[in-house]
Formats: C-alpha cells, sequence, structure tokens
C-alpha cells in the first residue's frame, strides 16, 4: 500500500471513529432526553393525582351526612345581640313568608313550625340560617347538625346546618325539620334521609303551590303554623360562597356584615311571622321596634 493510500486509510478510520462517538453521543442524548420527558410526565401525572386527590378530600368532606354542631356554635347563633339585630333591621329584606287563610297548623298545643329541604340544596343551605337564628330566640335546638349543599350544584359546597336528627325545645312553639335526601349522590340520585309524615307531606303538597306561594314545589318550604308560608331562600346564598359554618354564625354579630344583614335581616322578618303565632311571647322580643317594623315585610299570597 503507497504511503498516499495509507493516509486515506487513516482518515476513514478516523472518520469512521468520529461518527461512531457522534451517533453514541446522540444516542445518549436522546437517552437523556427520552428519560426526561419520562420523569416531566411522572411529575405532572403525580402533581395532577395530588389536585384530584386534595380536591377530592374538599368535596368528601363536604358530601359527608351532617355531623352535630359544637356548643360554641349553637352558643354564637342563639347569642347575637339585640343591638345588631336591631342595627340590621329588616330595609334590605328582599322576600318575605306570605301569609295565608289556612286551619291552624299545631303540635303538642303549640303552633308548628315545618321545615322540608334537603343538604343538596344551596337554597336550603342559605335558608336553615335565618330559621335557625329566628326560632332560636324562643326556644333552644339540641343535635343540631352541619353539613354543606352538593359540590356539583350551583353555590356549591354552602357551609350550613341540617335539622337531620335535631330537636327543639320550646314553650312557645313546636318545630319539625325535615331533610329528604343528602348531599352524597348514589346511582345518580341523592341518597334518602327523612321522610315526611303523611301529614307533613300533605301540608307541603297543599301549600306549596300557588296561590299560595309564587312558585310550586321548591324547596326549602317553611309552614309557620298555617299562617304564614315561605317556598325558596329569602336572599342569595352566594353571600356565604367560601365561608365556614363558624365564620357566617362569627359574621352575624357584625351588623355591618354582609351576612348579618343577609341572615339577621331574614330572621327578623321570620321573628315577627314567629311573633304572630305566640301573641307576641316572648315580650323582650317581640315587642322591639325592629320585630315590629318587620312585620311589615311579611308579604300577602
Amino acid at each position: 500500500m503507497s504511503k498516499r493510500e495509507e493516509q486515506k486509510s487513516q482518515a476513514r478510520e478516523k472518520a469512521a471513529a468520529l461518527a461512531a462517538t457522534q451517533a453514541r453521543a446522540e444516542r445518549r442524548r436522546r437517552l437523556i432526553l427520552a428519560i426526561g420527558a419520562v420523569v416531566v410526565v411522572v411529575v405532572v401525572i403525580g402533581g395532577l393525582v395530588a389536585v384530584r386527590l386534595a380536591g377530592g378530600g374538599k368535596k368528601d368532606e363536604a358530601a359527608k351526612p351532617s355531623g352535630t354542631a359544637d356548643t360554641n356554635l349553637i352558643s354564637t347563633i342563639a347569642g347575637i345581640p339585640a343591638e345588631t339585630f336591631a342595627a340590621v333591621g329588616s330595609d334590605g329584606v328582599q322576600a318575605a313568608p306570605a301569609a295565608i287563610t289556612a286551619p291552624a297548623l299545631t303540635a303538642g298545643g303549640k303552633p308548628k313550625v315545618l321545615y322540608i329541604g334537603a343538604e343538596f340544596c344551596p337554597y336550603c343551605a342559605a335558608e336553615r340560617w335565618p330559621v335557625t337564628v329566628a326560632l332560636s330566640r324562643f326556644g333552644t335546638f339540641s343535635n343540631l347538625g352541619t353539613t354543606h349543599s352538593a359540590a356539583a350544584d350551583v353555590f356549591p359546597n354552602t357551609a350550613t346546618l341540617s335539622f337531620h336528627g335535631a330537636s327543639y325545645t320550646s314553650q312557645y312553639l313546636s318545630f319539625t325539620g325535615v331533610e329528604t335526601t343528602t348531599n352524597e349522590e348514589v346511582n345518580g340520585r341523592y341518597a334518602p334521609l327523612d321522610t315526611p309524615t303523611a301529614e307533613d307531606q300533605k301540608t307541603f303538597d297543599t301549600y306549596n303551590k300557588p296561590p299560595y306561594v309564587q312558585s310550586g314545589g321548591s324547596i326549602p318550604f317553611v309552614d309557620l303554623g298555617n299562617k304564614f308560608v315561605s317556598s325558596g331562600a329569602t336572599y342569595t346564598p352566594e353571600v356565604l360562597a367560601g365561608k365556614t359554618q363558624a365564620e357566617i354564625a362569627n359574621a352575624l354579630k357584625d351588623a355591618n356584615s354582609p351576612i348579618a344583614k343577609a341572615i339577621d335581616g331574614s330572621a327578623n322578618v321570620y321573628t315577627a311571622a314567629l311573633c304572630n303565632l305566640t301573641n307576641n311571647q316572648p315580650a323582650a322580643v317581640c315587642s322591639t321596634d325592629v320585630v315590629k317594623a318587620a312585620a311589615g315585610k311579611l308579604g300577602k299570597s
């Protein structure tokens, strides 16, 4: 082999070696990129799973059946100062129970207040607050529950109370609270909870429709001794968005809070209706100027 041919052969060997080196480098680069991509995918999937689990935890928390309200929550609801009710008034209340003419609704010799709703329902979630606040001025709740409206409905996870399993003691009134379903879906429907008695179902069917209420068959439905009825919420659940039960209860003491204006204002109107049932007893509640003024808000059917 001539010297020139030998040089060409060496050049070809070097080129082949360089090409092989570059090929190995390229394979290594691609492998690193592939591994990196896998890592990124794993991290992203892990993050999504974590978010899903975190979100699912919140949803599950909201979907749990009612628990028992703690004593601090009940005390806060029952302990709203009279001056707060007076400062809130009822001027801002846009909807109120309507007066009806019907045979008296009683239980145990006392005027009966009937509430029918469901735990999934955001409007029920909103209305339980003023109903509870108003009734707490006439008596005492035991085993009052806490729950949230359904996560999949409008105004999702609205923090609220529950009347499921609760009892009420008052020398002036009797109360029945019916929560027909939970906020948990089973086979595409909310799981059943409380069943109204035949008498309570008849009251619901009879008075939860025109001309007694504007819209028929909606919940929440509240019958106050068959003298006043209310169907639907008296304020928008949006006011309660993002708040816990404790935060809502604490806001009820602040007359400048939108929550107090909505709930305490509605409670003043409910109180006026209840005073009508009890012949204005107790006087410490029913004789106040704010309750007398709220009576003017009670609608006509």
